[in-house]
């Protein structure tokens, strides 16, 4: 199977490192072309543009941050994958983009007879380094069975969720969901930490009742060190959150702790927190409570 790999970021390269090694015949480009070196190590090709990347392929997985950038690469004049997959090629995008864009790209694409799938992750950089993602699509169910073997080899949960868009609908749900659940985590530990209780048994013992989460089982640790590695950018969720913002409100649906979390990490990135993980939510509570940097001791 050969397939194209538009966008090598924190998700993109991993995703198709884990291509490659099940043996795809894979094509990399990527903005900063210095990205593609290791790919290339490992027996991937290299495209001078999303255009040239797509020529050959029969699939074009993307996976970029915002609106804009799937636009410039699926659609750039002359240089857009659109102006280099065949008829009857396929797209799946990855990114996290707002709905009606989704369906705007995948327009352009279905009237040059392409198929496109959008396929949204979750799980973090872990994930996609497992190949473990839970990956939400829309697109027929045509397009999805040709999607799905791709998206098996990067993902450990692969689900349709609709047509085109119901995937972003479902990143949206998905940012809304995990941002309480980050903001509550903070909440929790600092409260133990600062009531006299050691916050590393709190973690311990409420993760093996009601409490339970991914966030508690693989972002504890960094809020209680006070230190946010890259997993998944605080400005990036910033990003997904204006869409979920923006979705609310065409819906008429309040969301106030999404758009509470909003204001918080609006002010982690004026502070330049912006690139850290989205654990740092931590920051605005452990300030609050007057607890000093540095991990939690009891």
């Amino acid at each position: 199977m050969k397939i194209a790999v538009v966008g090598l970021g924190t998700m993109g390269a991993p995703m198709a490192t884990n291509l490659i090694k099940a043996g795809c015949e894979v094509t990399v480009h990527n903005r900063t072309r210095s990205r593609e070196e290791p790919l290339a190590k490992l027996g991937a090709a290299r495209a001078d543009s999303p255009a040239a990347a797509a020529a050959e392929a029969d699939i074009v997985l993307s996976c970029v941050s915002d609106t804009p950038d799937v636009e410039h690469v699926l659609l750039e004049r002359d240089s857009g994958v659109i102006h280099g997959l065949r008829e009857r090629g396929l797209v799946i995008d990855c990114s996290s983009i707002a709905p009606a864009a989704t369906r705007r790209v995948a327009e352009r694409f279905r009237a040059r007879g392409i198929g496109y799938v959008d396929a949204p992750v979750s799980g973090g950089s872990e994930g996609a380094v497992k190949g473990t993602l839970t990956i939400m699509c829309g697109g027929t169910e045509e397009d999805f069975q040709r999607a799905e073997p791709v998206l098996q080899i990067i993902g450990a949960k692969v689900t349709r969720i609709g047509p085109v868009g119901c995937g972003q609908i479902a990143k949206v749900a998905n940012q809304v969901a995990i941002t309480g659940t980050y903001m509550a985590l903070a909440e929790a530990l600092t409260l133990a930490y600062r009531a006299g209780a050691n916050p590393e048994r709190v973690a311990a013992a409420i993760g093996g009742g009601a409490a339970a989460s991914w966030v508690l089982n693989n972002r504890s640790d960094r809020m209680l060190n006070d230190d946010y590695p890259l997993g998944f950018r605080t400005r990036l969720h910033r990003k997904d959150l204006g869409i979920a913002l923006d979705t609310a409100r065409e819906f008429q649906v309040p969301v106030p702790i999404a758009s509470l979390v909003a204001t918080i990490e609006d002010a982690l990135i004026a502070q330049g927190h912006g690139d850290e993980d989205m654990s740092n939510l931590a920051r605005f509570v452990r300030e609050g409570a007057g607890v000093p940097n540095g991990p939690m001791k009891t």
